[in-house]
């Protein structure tokens, strides 16, 4: 075709002093000096063998069939070439993507591919919608087919999980693997789809030796970000020899890059590839009409789906509740919608909401809702059956929604910090997403005039339409902004969002304990590839000076603390700094306070006992609970968990003091204290201030006791009984975020040796029910799984592991019994903690528990205070709650007796020591297998010292016909007595 070398003359920055020859062979002199030198027998042989080298490799036909690889893919037309020449991997890649996807190159596409195949870097800054992941797809192939490792990054766990599964239809699902940080699939594969934070941490801890030919950066735009660039410069400086593909729609100036790249990539060349048309052009209006009258137009007009830009998860409810007034679906539509829907499960407090939501064509898509229900608004809306979609700015990040219509609600958000105008970048990734190709042949960008002008354009016509009719026209007070999280906006802001050029990145650096413990465990000089880092990031030199002050702080805290030790000469391993601490292999202080919080957990022990053997089981666990509340205390708060706390709080307090007959004003000042629960807090706050005085780099950062996860656990809740108990329908994803970091730094950041049996049973118990609330990942995963490649795959361990996690329905088996049976004595001491209470409402949450399978009918609030009455007219003057009153050693469960019904005994502990009381239950083991949580039925509470009579009646109400009635117990009684002390005189009368 002749287009190798037409195009090798495009774009493409040469640095001086290198040419671009090609030797006769058909090899490129730089690929060649990049590839391994490894005959392409081996290469393929690593490729199928997802990079496990003592595996036999077998026959070429039997090999691509047990990579899984599909007919028709690019993987199999490379793996069929005899042709080791860049010119031939060109052609074979056009040939697939005419012939087989049906597809034209652009020109752009034609010119990134072929400065990849020849192993150059690339910069790829054409407009969203004009096929950047083919590009990537052919980088891929292209450097799996010479040996190289790949890697693919993205900012979000959403767009990382969906290129992931596009890959793994192209190459196989052996051979592509997963890395979110939550998430590992398939660790060892050569192609690997991870955030930037996943690779940056790699390439810290490798550096140069990390297995990574090719860099694939989606949405490289990222580098500028205040929290997270640093995750997108990293690799730049730390694997300067690997081949990059950086893509961004809004690059902006890259003459910076290319000098970059050009200097550290030791001979690799670096292409520009740009420009160009957009292949779906757009269309711009400025929109004085309502938000429902823009929705109706837009859809009228057959320029469905729409998405309705939001910039809170509140509003883009509230939007979303709007639209279902208006919108309907045909019988159709509905028709097909329901057959999509199939048997999925909506079986979360949020999930009725967002069900009839959908069923009136409108999704819902934002970071409050769990990854599942996200995942269903995309595929619904990529078949069609969605007309509106009403999510957050989430969209400019590259989630991969069909969407004709984008329509702006606003051209304001909040930052974190203050509420500003859009930047051109974040207006243009945003409106990028409309119109896209193969769907749609133009797309529409709208956005609202602000609300207030609407309505003030409305009536000035009204006035003028009164005055033209000679009427005299009625006066009208203007609407005025919001006073607060408002900045204007007009119609130049808009164009200027839409022709404007995008703003230059610039670098976004950080040092953290994480980055230096990385660098520093390394093989080799660990203080000289961190020497290096802070001298080769891209800071201008007055931020480098500051970076290596504050490093050099951080490194004399760590070596201080004793988590790292200088060998002083190099040691055996080459390292001349080790690790001095026992920490897990998955140790990692992500957290600001992450340190503080290692160096407060050994206080702990003082508190509980050194020893975790001669703890008793309710010590054990009060010292795994305090753990837990020490890692919480430097997670990042969930502002809405936390306000629903306080908010649950001041109610119910509210309500005793108005019963109780408290002024009002004394009532309020009792409310403006109230505080969500802090566990620890003294004892956190106290310790700070000593870490805080001798790591002064630590700065504005402060320590936060909160209890989430650990309320959750005392309350003996599954994820769907806090969020009901909370109001946090809305929230659910930010509740399983907050669990998912809790979980992650538990298994992290404690050290073996602060690991107790009760530490090991809360981790499990908070791994399972994460699990049990959302395993949409791995399922979809096994689904797109060839059960052939998947069969013969048993000798990987990872992927056995992987498989047999998937057969099981997330919702219908526990993968750890361990984890199952803290959730039962869980859900068992509820019953003490609403008993101790005893307010109407707590009784009432007991009466909702299912009876046992012999009663006919369901527990009553009043039957709940008959039963526990006696209780109380006994003597006792209350329920203990405390630590050793959950003690295990007061909970007893019967798993053998019947398979499926597990006998539960609770102890209710009393002031006096009794302990004469029980509450009775069982498991409903099939419930709680199809349900993914404990499900107990609670059968009695009642007395173990004697009979009860009124409690006994109150719970089943038996036959006590025989038994005599007091007076006759008593004269009993009495002739026992008369009769013992004549028994007592005559012995007298003997001696």
């Amino acid at each position: 075709r002749g287009r190798m070398s037409a195009v090798a003359s495009r774009s493409a920055v040469v640095p001086a002093g290198t040419s671009r020859g090609v030797r006769r062979d058909g090899r490129f002199g730089r690929a060649a000096r990049h590839a391994p030198a490894t005959s392409r027998v081996s290469r393929r042989a690593r490729f199928v063998a997802g990079a496990a080298a003592d595996v036999e490799l077998p026959e070429k036909q039997e090999a691509i069939d047990d990579a899984g690889v599909k007919p028709g893919s690019l993987t199999r037309a490379v793996m069929a070439l005899e042709d080791d020449s860049a010119e031939a991997m060109f052609e074979c890649i056009l040939d697939w993507a005419t012939e087989t996807k049906n597809m034209e190159l652009y020109e752009a596409q034609e010119e990134a591919i072929m400065e990849l195949v020849e192993g150059n870097s690339v910069l790829l800054t054409t407009p969203t919608g004009s096929g950047k992941t083919l590009v990537a797809t052919a980088a891929i192939a292209a450097a799996t087919a010479r040996g190289d490792a790949a890697w693919y990054t993205a900012p979000l766990k959403a767009l990382v999980t969906e290129k992931f599964f596009q890959l793994v239809n192209e190459f196989g699902a052996k051979n592509v693997g997963l890395l979110t940080g939550d998430a590992s699939v398939n660790p060892t594969a050569p192609i690997l789809c991870c955030t930037a934070e996943v690779l940056a941490n790699a390439s810290l801890r490798r550096g140069r030796e990390l297995d990574c030919g090719l860099v694939v950066a989606d949405e490289f735009h990222f580098y500028t970000d205040p929290d997270r660039g640093w995750a997108w410069q990293v690799p730049l400086v730390e694997i300067p020899d690997a081949q990059f593909l950086l893509m961004s729609a809004t690059f902006g100036d890259t003459s910076k890059f290319v000098k970059l790249l050009s200097a550290n990539a030791a001979g690799r060349d670096v292409a520009v590839v740009g420009g160009g048309d957009r292949p779906v052009p757009l269309t711009y209006e400025y929109r004085t009409t309502t938000l429902l009258e823009s929705v109706k137009a837009l859809l009228d007009t057959e320029r469905a789906p729409v998405y309705i830009v939001n910039f809170t998860q509140k509003t883009a409810n509230e939007r979303a509740q709007d639209l279902c007034s208006t919108l309907a679906l045909t019988k159709e539509e509905k028709r097909a919608l329901n057959d999509e829907l199939g048997a999925f499960k909506f079986d979360t407090p949020v999930g009725n909401e967002l069900k009839r939501y959908i069923s009136h064509g409108v999704g819902v898509h934002h970071a409050g809702l769990l990854p599942k229900y996200r995942l269903l608004v995309e595929k619904l809306a990529g078949k069609g059956l969605l007309k509106a979609i009403c999510g957050t700015d989430t969209l400019g990040v590259g989630v991969n929604v069909p969407i004709r219509s984008v329509l702006f609600t606003q051209l304001c958000k909040f930052d974190g910090n203050k509420t500003r105008l859009l930047t051109t970048r974040e207006f243009q990734q945003i409106a990028g997403r409309a119109g896209r190709r193969g769907f749609d042949d133009e797309g529409f960008v709208w956005c609202q005039a602000p609300p207030h002008v609407v309505e003030n354009l409305r009536n000035e016509q009204k006035a003028a339409e009164a005055a033209a009719k000679g009427g005299k026209g009625k006066k009208f007070k203007k609407a005025s902004p919001p006073d607060k999280g408002f900045v204007m906006w007009n119609e130049d802001t808009f164009r200027k969002g839409e022709t404007g050029a995008p703003e230059t990145l610039d670098s976004s650096f950080e040092v953290t304990h994480g980055m230096i413990l990385a660098v520093l465990s390394r093989r080799g000089d660990g203080k000289r590839g961190m020497y290096d880092l802070l001298r080769k990031n891209h800071e201008p030199k007055i931020r480098q000076r500051k970076h290596q002050k504050r490093a050099i702080s951080m490194y004399r805290s760590l070596r201080d603390a004793g988590i790292v030790q200088e060998a002083g000469a190099m040691e055996t391993s080459g390292r001349t700094v080790t690790l001095g601490f026992d920490l897990s292999d998955r140790f990692d202080l992500t957290q600001p306070l992450s340190l503080f919080a290692v160096e407060f957990l050994p206080t702990l022990l003082k508190l509980h006992g050194e020893d975790h053997a001669s703890r008793s089981k309710g010590r054990d666990e009060a010292y795994a609970l305090d753990v837990l509340s020490t890692l919480e205390s430097v997670l990042d708060t969930p502002a809405a968990v936390v306000n629903a706390q306080v908010s649950r709080l001041k109610r119910r307090k509210m309500a005793r003091m108005k019963d109780d007959g408290v002024e009002f004003d004394d009532r309020i000042a009792v409310l403006d204290e109230m505080e969500a629960p802090a566990p620890l807090r003294e004892a956190l706050e106290s310790h700070y201030e000593h870490f805080r005085r001798a790591h002064p780099y630590v700065g504005n950062e402060t320590v936060k006791p909160k209890a989430v996860a650990r309320e959750m656990y005392e309350l003996g809740f599954d994820f769907n009984k806090y969020v009901v108990h909370h109001a946090l329908n809305r929230s659910e994803g930010v509740v399983l975020r907050y669990l998912t970091d809790a979980y992650k730094s538990l298994v992290q950041n404690v050290p073996a040796n602060l690991k107790s049996d009760a530490v090991e049973d809360l981790e499990a118990w908070l791994g399972e029910t994460i699990r049990q609330v959302d395993s949409s990942l791995i399922d979809e995963w096994e689904a797109l799984k060839d059960p052939v490649a998947a069969s013969r795959a048993k000798d990987m361990e990872e992927a056995a592991e992987i498989k047999a996690a998937a057969e099981k329905d997330a919702r219908v088996a526990f993968s750890s019994g361990r984890a199952f049976r803290v959730m039962v004595r869980n859900a068992a001491f509820r019953w003490v903690q609403l008993l101790a209470e005893g307010d109407e409402e707590d009784m009432a949450e007991l009466a909702s528990y299912p009876p046992a399978r012999d009663r006919a009918r369901p527990w009553t609030v009043d039957e709940m205070y008959e039963l526990i009455d006696p209780f109380w007219r006994s003597g006792h003057a209350s329920i203990a709650v405390d630590r050793e009153a959950r003690s295990p050693e007061y909970f007893s469960l019967d798993d053998v007796s019947d398979a499926q019904n597990w006998k539960v005994t609770q102890r209710l502990v009393d002031p006096a020591g009794d302990l004469d009381w029980v509450v009775e239950g069982e498991v409903d083991v099939a419930a709680s297998e199809a349900e993914g949580r404990a499900v107990l039925r609670l059968c009695a509470i009642r007395s173990e010292g004697g009979i009860d009579q009124d409690a006994d009646d109150a719970a089943a109400a038996p036959d006590f016909s025989d038994v005599p009635d007091e007076d006759d117990l008593w004269a009993a009684y009495e002739e026992e007595e008369a009769s013992q002390e004549e028994e007592e005189e005559e012995e007298e009368e003997e001696e």
